[in-house]
């Protein structure tokens, strides 16, 4: 039944396929709006605002005392495991290699939080913008990156070898 659905939503001509790779069932947000791409994109909405709020959190706490740029580093922990667990249980429902999949979700956001970490001063001290109004203005970029990342690297999987015997590996001779 599942295979069924993902065929029927994959090939279907308003939902493009999910991206080479991915397995296991639809999530319940993708089995719910039948797009993968808008499910990402309401589940990084939330997760935006989920993870700016953590920005403010912070600043109003320990970013008082250490400065802003702590604030973005605490934040970025808290986001990155919240956002974790959005995507893999409402999106793309992969099953297995946690801790892989952990690891190469961070490592998509330890791009956005580098490029983060290089524009936020930028725009706080050249820029002269108050450090919540830089953040907000940054996430249009990381976004971008996070979507791309994701689709194409963290919840990647190998495809899967076909079987002996099937016809791309008979020989013609």
């Amino acid at each position: 039944m599942a295979a069924e659905y993902n065929r029927e939503v994959s090939h279907s001509a308003t939902n493009p396929a999910p991206p080479a790779g991915m397995e296991g069932q639809p999530g319940p947000l993708l089995r719910l709006v039948r797009d993968q791409r808008v499910a990402f994109l309401l589940v990084g909405v939330v997760n935006t605002v989920v993870g700016y709020g953590w920005f403010v959190l912070f600043q109003f706490t320990i970013g008082r005392y250490w400065g802003y740029l702590a604030s973005l580093a605490f934040a970025h922990v808290f986001s990155v495991l919240c956002a974790f667990v959005l995507y893999r249980r409402l999106v793309f429902r992969v099953h297995g290699h946690v801790w892989r999949d952990l690891g190469r979700f961070e490592l998509v956001y330890l791009v956005s939080i580098s490029i983060n970490f290089v524009l936020l001063p930028l725009l706080v001290e050249v820029g002269h913008l108050p450090p919540l109004l830089a953040q907000a203005s940054i996430i249009f970029v990381t976004t971008l990156i996070s979507y791309f990342g994701h689709t194409r690297f963290s919840f990647r999987r190998a495809a899967k070898p076909e079987p002996r015997g099937s016809v791309s590996e008979e020989r013609i001779t």
